[in-house]
């Protein structure tokens, strides 16, 4: 069985693998993994600020997405951003990871009426306010998940980002159909999303996408997934980091009662994912949604995305984020050597076309001779065009 080409019976041969042959696919997607990373392994200590919890879809499975509380807001203040903001950069942080929903406004009179107090239109727009204050204020780097967004946008947030992104999630519409955990969810219509990175693909942003496995789709489908993704990243040289996460069943939701993946199917996934993405492309796992994530080194992934010293994942919840000390001496037990990395990658930084005139300087003096985290807190920058 040939497990690392592009042609047609290579293609299904991963679809096919079996368990006999899962030694097999895990060697060649740690020989593949090795032409660009070695044994390295990187991850992102970053803050985890949700900045609305609002959002216009209702995907079966989450719990991060809530309606509005009468009497409570649902944004967070520029202030309460920037405490956060300041917190991370003393526990040696260099990501502010911004998450929110979809378009709330669209749905929600009181996201409209919080909007217009705050002196915004929109959900975006006080993201870039968000962002721009991060930046001048604090000098973390922000890492934006703005959702389904117009060429324009990402435009405007380009110049107070270091990097963006959005999850795939999985690119069959079968999943949008009644009784699937995309119903109802206007925004998770895989030609939305795609439109998106391949716009973000267009405006020479950094970019971060992946899968979600475990929700109903089938192995063929999240192949199909991986195919659209590496096809974006052809045309365009965008995507820095493929993300593979594993579905978690969560109380309260519709999804509370389905089955999750295995840690067996999780690296099979990862397995397969490095194989379609090739040896450049960074695969990432979060080790906060496996209870044993050690063997997840040995399915060619090579890196653990953000990991945070202070905040949740508010996204899982229920998972919280590992202590970075063990996952540094577990990875260095395993003879895979860890090391702190920004939210934009080496290859990206150093590439003109991929980083907006105006953070050039400050991100790159935030990198060492290898394009990683250097030592020691950022500064403040001094102006940003908000």
């Amino acid at each position: 069985m040939t497990l690392a080409g592009r042609e047609g019976e290579d293609l299904a041969a991963l679809i096919a693998v079996r368990g006999e042959e899962l030694p097999e696919l895990m060697a060649a997607a740690r020989t593949v993994r090795a032409q660009s990373f070695g044994t390295a392994i990187t991850y992102s200590p970053n803050v985890f600020v949700p900045l609305t919890t609002l959002c216009r879809d209702v995907c079966h499975y989450c719990t991060f997405a809530r309606p509005p509380q009468p009497g409570k807001p649902s944004y967070m203040t520029i202030e309460q951003v920037l405490e956060l903001a300041e917190r991370g950069r003393a526990a040696g942080c260099r990501e502010v990871l911004f998450t929110l929903g979809d378009k709330p406004e669209l749905r929600y009179r009181q996201a409209r009426e919080e909007l217009a107090e705050l002196g915004c239109a929109t959900t975006l727009e006080y993201l870039q306010r968000a962002a721009a204050a991060v930046l001048e204020q604090t000098g973390l780097l922000p890492h934006l998940n703005p959702g389904v967004v117009e060429p324009a946008d990402l435009d405007r947030l380009r110049a107070l980002s270091a990097s963006m992104g959005i999850m795939l999630e999985c690119s069959s519409e079968r999943l949008l159909e009644p009784g699937m955990p995309h119903h109802g969810s206007p925004d998770k219509e895989p030609r939305r999303r795609l439109a998106t990175i391949e716009a973000a693909g267009r405006a020479g942003i950094p970019f971060t996408s992946g899968i979600l496995i475990g929700i109903g789709e089938t192995v063929r489908e999240r192949v199909e997934a991986l195919l659209a993704l590496r096809e974006l990243h052809e045309a365009h040289g965008h995507i820095q980091e493929v993300i593979v996460q594993n579905f978690r069943a969560k109380p309260g939701t519709p999804m509370a009662a389905s089955g999750e993946p295995g840690l067996v199917e999780l690296m099979s996934a990862c397995a397969i994912a490095r194989l379609v993405m090739g040896p450049a492309m960074s695969i990432q796992a979060p080790p906060n949604l496996s209870a044993d994530y050690g063997p997840l080194l040995l399915a060619g992934i090579n890196d653990w995305g953000g990991v945070s010293p202070l905040t949740p994942d508010f996204v899982n919840p229920q998972a919280p984020c590992h202590d970075i000390d063990r996952l540094g001496e577990l990875c260095a037990d395993a003879g895979y050597p860890l090391r702190e990395r920004l939210t934009i990658y080496p290859e990206y930084l150093a590439d003109d076309d991929f980083v907006d005139p105006g953070l050039r300087e400050h991100v790159r003096a935030l990198a060492d001779d290898d394009g990683l985290a250097r030592a020691g807190a950022p500064g403040p920058l001094a102006a940003v065009a908000a």
